[in-house]
């Protein structure tokens, strides 16, 4: 399942990944600082959705609540709750 997610509070503005089940595949970033958004969707590439947002979630970036990473988690989780709805 493909899924769009926008992000709020970030230099990101979109997250795009594909779920296969529980698991994380093809994220994209639209926007952010570049090297994090390279290196983030290959350390999550094949992770379940529970991991990345026990290793992701929470993380915040600077004087703000949250960070690309954070954002990353709830957008997996936001994703994969929508899927199993359908």
């Amino acid at each position: 399942m493909s899924y769009i997610y926008k992000t709020k509070g970030t230099c990101s503005t979109q997250i795009e990944l594909d779920l296969d089940g529980d698991v994380v595949h093809n994220v994209k970033f639209t926007g952010g600082c570049n090297g994090n958004l390279q290196a983030i969707p290959k350390l999550v590439e094949g992770l379940t959705v529970a991991q990345v947002e026990e290793k992701i979630g929470g993380i915040k970036c600077g004087f703000k609540n949250t960070s690309c990473g954070d954002q990353l988690a709830k957008a997996c989780r936001e994703a994969y709750e929508a899927q199993k709805s359908n």
